[in-house]
């Protein structure tokens, strides 16, 4: 818009003689100003369910977040975002999630790069209560990730360079056995299309290779729909995946049955709470977000 109107100023200017030009002219106020090399943006939304990965991070219950980004446009940029989550997701004493980010980002025609790292911060969770040989401290996850793009689709590789999630190896019968996570990984392929009017149709497959976990890989996938109405998005989509969360009758170890709140200093690790839930099992999310 900025363009087109500054387009059309420029050709009515042009089309006066030079001896009015000469009359009228002022820099200092038909001169456009440069554009900013700098962009901060903002978003705040509500969902009934928080899912990380098709996992469900607040026993099904809603969330608030929101979040704030820097970029340049050399490429380079910076944020921050935010969630309440529950205890009972692996995150003893914890009920918030902060998330650090940056990296670079390139384009090439319709195709896109993206490089940086991201930091997972879990304020006032102690990572010793998950029972399963993790350091003392609160829980953080640190990952390296590439990503690429083309028109609509996206693919991106995340990488973590340390535990994950503060995890310790567990074997078959749910025992420790203490061996490392780092070099668990993800793979997210994404597809988001706008179909005019406001509205929008999005999809997505997730691929976890969560290392030395017995049952702990398993892939997730998302179908959803968004409508914009004055800049609120309104989003509905299915959740689902084939993460081992079996509560009950199971005869091995189900990393993905969530308690509804984890405690440091309880007995038991990860089975402490009174209600216990399948984290993967399928869901319809609603939500709604705003940028700003």
């Amino acid at each position: 818009m900025r363009k087109t109107l500054l387009a059309a100023a420029l050709a009515g200017a042009f089309s006066l003689p030079s001896a009015v030009l000469a009359q009228t002219a002022d820099p200092s106020k038909d001169a456009a100003a440069p554009a900013s090399p700098h962009t901060i943006a903002g978003n705040l939304s509500i969902t009934s369910d928080y899912r990380f990965r098709g996992i469900t991070q607040t026993f099904e219950k809603p969330a608030l977040q929101g979040g704030i980004d820097y970029s340049h446009s050399s490429g380079f940029y910076l944020g921050n975002w935010n969630s309440n989550v529950s205890s009972g997701a692996g995150f003893p004493d914890g009920n918030l999630e902060m998330d650090f980010y940056g990296g670079y980002k390139m384009t090439l025609g319709d195709f896109g790069l993206d490089f940086g790292g991201i930091y997972y911060y879990y304020p006032g969770s102690e990572a010793n209560g998950l029972g399963t040989g993790a350091n003392s401290g609160a829980v953080n996850n640190k990952e390296l990730y590439i990503g690429a793009t083309w028109k609509f689709m996206s693919l991106k590789y995340f990488h973590s360079v340390d535990d994950y999630f503060s995890l310790r190896g567990v074997d078959s019968t749910g025992a420790s056995t203490g061996e490392d996570t780092k070099g668990s990984n993800y793979w997210d392929l994404s597809a988001t299309y706008d179909l005019g009017g406001g509205w929008g149709i999005n999809g997505h497959v997730g691929w976890l290779t969560l290392k030395n976990v017995s049952d702990g890989d398993y892939t997730d996938w998302k179908i959803g729909v968004t409508k914009d109405i004055g800049g609120w998005v309104f989003g509905a989509a299915y959740v689902d995946t084939n993460a081992s969360g079996q509560c009950s009758g199971a005869t091995s170890y189900q990393p993905y049955c969530f308690t509804n709140s984890l405690s440091s200093n309880g007995a038991g690790g990860l089975n402490i709470g009174s209600k216990t839930k399948d984290a993967g099992e399928g869901t319809l999310v609603v939500s709604v977000s705003k940028a700003f």
